[in-house]
């Protein structure tokens, strides 16, 4: 009987009841993992790599002028790291970023983050927002990451202003191209969860 509450209140609420326990607080959406990818237009001996522990935190970054929210469902929290080693010049920058949105779906997910980080060489990025997408494939039976890829807002091949002069456009909370570029080595792991409704009140 214990176990038939146990598995209706799961079922009805999406919160698991540990046996003897406490509740666990409903799943909310997830993006974690860190691996390697290849550019699907550009063959070079580069190694790029992105990790994300980025988690949904619904309602916690209020906005002025946007009353009784507290901010809104696609408010997140978390990090992002960005490797890249350049083969030509043998080093390696670094960067992070403190994640700011995250919209998922089943399999896949777009986030952005503020980039906090920069290591000495690298990109002039601080305090600019940068956007990611992933797309999870699952494990093949072996248990390993297959199929995954992602995507980012700085490639030479998105987010560009078209004529003259060319410029590379801001990019805006949750917004990321598709995940265009296979992953190489690793893997990653999008929890999907809807976003909440909007407070009533």
């Amino acid at each position: 009987m214990a176990l038939a509450v146990a598995v209706a209140a799961t079922a009805i609420t999406g919160v698991t009841v540990a046996s003897g326990g406490p509740r666990e607080r409903p799943v909310r959406a997830s993006v974690t993992g860190s691996a390697e990818f290849r550019l699907p237009y550009l063959a070079d001996d580069d190694v790029r790599s992105l990790t994300f522990d980025a988690y949904a935190a619904p309602f916690s970054r209020p906005i002025p002028g946007l009353p009784g929210t507290g901010g809104l469902p696609t408010d997140a929290r978390g990090t992002v790291k960005v490797s890249h080693y350049s083969a030509r010049e043998h080093i390696t920058y670094t960067a992070e970023g403190a994640v700011d949105c995250l919209v998922t779906a089943p399999g896949s997910a777009s986030l952005t983050a503020v980039i906090t980080k920069v290591s000495p060489g690298g990109p002039h990025w601080l305090g600019e927002r940068m956007g990611f997408s992933v797309y999870d494939g699952g494990t093949d039976e072996r248990g390993r990451a297959s199929g995954d890829r992602v995507g980012y807002s700085w490639d030479d091949t998105v987010n560009w202003t078209t004529g003259t002069p060319r410029h590379e456009d801001a990019v805006n909370s949750c917004m990321a191209p598709a995940p265009f570029a296979p992953v190489t080595e690793g893997g990653y792991r999008v929890r999907h969860a809807d976003l909440p409704n909007w407070p009533t009140n």
